[in-house]
């Protein structure tokens, strides 16, 4: 038999769990029940109502967790056996969390892309049944006899297992006939019941009976990058967008902003996102800071996709051709950055469907078509879709307009406003894409009440926007950044984007360049997706009044950036922007999602938390913890005291460990109590690494 114990690299996953394989003698039932021998019971990852696949990403460190009990004290164990999609088949053993609840666990993390399949087994554990009682009842010179026999018929049975190595055979059946010697006294049959050795060699291959197979779930494991990236965004236009003598701009080319490419790839990115290429409506086009009269030379917002030269299809001919940004998508994959490109579906009034797919269009009793609307809100540049009226016609021409931009090189999209168009709409699409290539990614922009946001999720989205950018108190962050590590990780994944083109929170508009620095940090420590839009690392931070978006939009006009003069006057984020991508990629605790652990400190804006990856999950087979530290006022000198649970990453509470910030490079002595001070002005977070962690 193949068992499940094989060099690392020809595992489909990893674990510390793993057992030899065996397969399950289920018990039979003598009546027909719902409920097994031993109860299985609340099984994940899973998705609320179980419709829908849960999900990870290659290389995620998944909890795999079930109730399971029994009737009385006999002691039970918990399997749990996977199935990979190219056939491999794996056995692992759950621990109880000892939490009162029956609840047990194990972290496996799946590298192999595709559908697993996963069931739980219980069953009554003889052997730990026997040596609770024994060790109890020998030590106390009650029943020592029958122990000793009933010990000693578990290890023959044990024996008898042809599966067993044979110098384990051999331990076990010296071990029964010295339990059954009358002339070995109880305390060395007591050794027995306690040797390590013999524990071991039943937690691996457990005596089970009673086994109760659970029902068979899913779990869909996609690409890396679906759940691991650092992003950025630029309008393609703004990059080598230039001023003329008349004082107009003259825009930006896909050539000019890949000049702009070895500055993001030096910066640590990984994606960049661009807004929408397309051509731009003239009709009610958008002027300056959404001004109704846009002025010549007003390019508009590339949201209002669609004029004379083309839709959703076609390139603005002020960026270049098609085979332009096809130059592009390669120079972007030359430096290490795989492109993602807007999915809006929504028209100019003069996009080419208007004229020729009228239907797909609502028309109201005046026979005008509606604006998009956002009461009291009028955006008068775009039609949305009805996707009542054709729903064949719309899925057909959308699914064409995305294969279009596939085969240009594109494989991530960001949808804008996903929540305004049908959910079963998405589910179609993207199960649609990805039967055709796994590999395609979607980023739902969906800033909207939690049902629809998680349903978006479920139904396919492979990341998510999120409420981060709201979330800056040290309450709102470890209650938010604690929820999507757990109570949602299992279906949605939260790109922290700290900002974008139409939000800049009160945060950072008043937060001066800390506050800058503290959301870059603890996005990028935080969780494995961040984002970050162009001109944060400028501290672009006025606001038009009375609104959350920067004045001076580049949603509808060029932006001309001193990028090179900025960095020369250390008047720049992105050399600390550099850093923090450089610890990430250096630190795979931090390329997880589910490892988020809040600590404590004795102040309020004094926000503590870890990232720690045991040695088996890790690709580099070495264990990793990161412990952040950060003010999140951006306006004060803090000093106070934290305090850690050390356990998490195995050290004893008490014990010293030694910390580097890996920001500074200063290193310290630290145990589960240490005071802090952290200057908002100067350094306002540690990123601490936790050296020879376990």
């Amino acid at each position: 038999m193949v068992t499940s114990k094989r060099a690392p690299q020809s595992r489909p996953w990893r674990s510390s769990s793993a057992l030899p394989l065996r397969p399950a003698a289920p018990w039979q039932p003598d009546c027909d029940t719902e409920t097994g021998r031993i109860p299985l019971a609340l099984p994940s990852p899973t998705t609320p109502g179980g419709h829908f696949r849960p999900k990870a990403f290659s290389g995620e460190a998944v909890p795999f967790r079930a109730t399971a009990f029994r009737e009385g004290h006999d002691r039970i164990g918990v399997h749990v056996r996977l199935f990979s999609p190219s056939g491999d088949e794996s056995l692992h053993r759950l621990s109880p969390l000892n939490d009162g609840f029956d609840r047990w666990a194990t972290l496996i993390a799946p590298i192999e892309q595709g559908v697993w399949r996963f069931r739980f087994e219980g069953f009554a554990d003889d052997f730990a049944t026997w040596e609770h009682a024994a060790d109890l009842k020998i030590a106390a010179g009650v029943d020592a006899a029958l122990m000793r026999e009933i010990g000693a018929r578990l290890f023959d049975a044990a024996v008898r297992e042809k599966s067993r190595p044979v110098a384990q055979r051999r331990v076990l059946e010296n071990a029964a006939a010295r339990l059954r010697d009358g002339d070995v006294p109880d305390a060395a049959a007591l050794d027995i019941v306690r040797d390590p050795a013999i524990a071991e060699f039943f937690a691996d291959r457990p005596l089970a009976s009673l086994v109760t197979i659970g029902e068979t779930h899913e779990l869909l494991v996609e690409r890396e990058r679906a759940g691991v990236g650092a992003w950025y965004e630029f309008f393609p236009r703004s990059e080598g967008a230039r001023r003329l003598k008349d004082g107009t701009i003259k825009s930006g080319t896909f050539r000019t902003a890949a000049k702009r490419l070895p500055a993001v790839a030096a910066m640590g990115f990984e994606v960049l996102y661009l807004p929408p290429i397309h051509p731009i409506g003239r009709l009610n086009r958008k002027g300056r800071n959404n001004t109704l009269d846009a002025q010549p030379g007003d390019p508009g917002s590339p949201w209002a996709i669609g004029a004379a030269e083309g839709g959703h299809d076609t390139v603005h001919p002020d960026l270049g051709t098609l085979a332009d940004f096809r130059a592009f998508v390669r120079a972007a994959k030359a430096e290490g950055i795989e492109v993602a490109l807007d999915l809006a579906l929504q028209a100019a009034p003069d996009h080419p469907w208007v004229a020729e797919h009228p239907e797909w269009f609502t028309t109201l009793p005046d026979g005008s078509i509606a604006y998009a609307e956002n009461p009291p809100k009028k955006y008068q540049d775009i039609y949305p879709v009805n996707f009542d009226l054709d729903p064949e016609g719309i899925k057909a021409e959308v699914l064409r307009v995305v294969r279009h931009w596939i085969a240009q090189g594109v494989k991530i999209f960001r949808v804008d406003n996903p929540h305004t168009k049908p959910l079963q709409f998405w589910e179609w699409l993207i199960a649609s894409v990805n039967a055709e290539d796994p590999d395609v990614l979607f980023l739902a922009e969906a800033f909207t009440r939690p049902a629809p946001m998680q349903g978006l999720a479920m139904a396919g989205f492979q990341q998510s926007y999120s409420y981060f950018t709201w979330r800056n108190t040290k309450e709102q962050l470890e209650e938010f950044l604690g929820a999507v590590s757990s109570e949602t990780a299992d279906f949605m994944r939260p790109n922290l984007f700290v900002n974008t083109p139409d939000i800049l929170t009160e945060f950072l508009q008043f937060g001066g360049r800390p506050g800058y620095k503290i959301r870059a940090a603890i996005a990028a420590t935080a969780g494995p997706l961040y984002g970050v839009y162009a001109g944060y690392e400028l501290y672009e931070n006025v606001a038009r009044p009375g609104s959350e978006e920067n004045i001076d939009n580049e949603k509808f006009e060029y932006k001309v950036r001193d990028w090179a003069g900025a960095e020369e006057r250390g008047d720049s984020l992105a050399p600390y922007l550099r850093r923090l991508n450089e610890i990430r990629r250096a630190h795979p605790a931090l390329r997880q999602l589910r490892n988020f652990r809040v600590h404590w400190s004795d102040d309020d804006a004094i926000l503590v938390y870890s990232k720690h990856l045991d040695a088996s999950m890790s690709p580099t087979g070495v264990s990793d913890t990161l412990i952040v530290v950060a003010n999140v006022d951006p306006h004060s000198v803090r000093q106070t005291m934290v305090h850690l649970d050390t356990r998490v990453w195995g050290v004893e509470p008490g014990d010293p460990f030694e910390v580097e910030d890996l920001v500074t490079g200063a290193q310290w002595t630290w145990s589960d109590h240490n005071f802090v001070r952290l200057d908002a002005f100067q350094e306002p977070v540690h990123i601490l690494h936790v050296k020879g962690s376990r």
